[in-house]
């Protein structure tokens, strides 16, 4: 199974989103700090839960990196987090 497979079946498992995505982006760091060939090093995760009402971004957050605590600590180098609110209209790549 791919880093991006894995980050987002875990995902899924711990947080039942409404919306999930998880985009490897390694591409974009080529020759920055961590990436490394066959990419899977820098990924972007939208994800849009429930379970995150009431939380501080800050607690969002965490809750994603404890969720995602072993690839953080081996081969994943950087991960943005975009959390969306459930039912919100969901921003295409191309508008960022």
């Amino acid at each position: 199974m791919s880093v991006r497979e894995t980050i987002a079946q875990k995902l899924s498992i711990k947080f039942a989103p409404s919306h999930l995505e998880v985009i490897d982006e390694s591409e974009k760091h080529r020759g920055h700090a961590g990436w490394r060939d066959g990419g899977e090093t820098h990924f972007r995760v939208r994800i849009a839960t429930g379970q995150f009402a009431g939380k501080s971004r800050i607690a969002q957050h965490r809750a994603v990196m404890e969720a995602l605590d072993a690839e953080l600590k081996g081969s994943v180098h950087a991960l943005a987090i975009e959390v969306i609110a459930p039912g919100a209209p969901v921003r295409m790549p191309t508008e960022i």
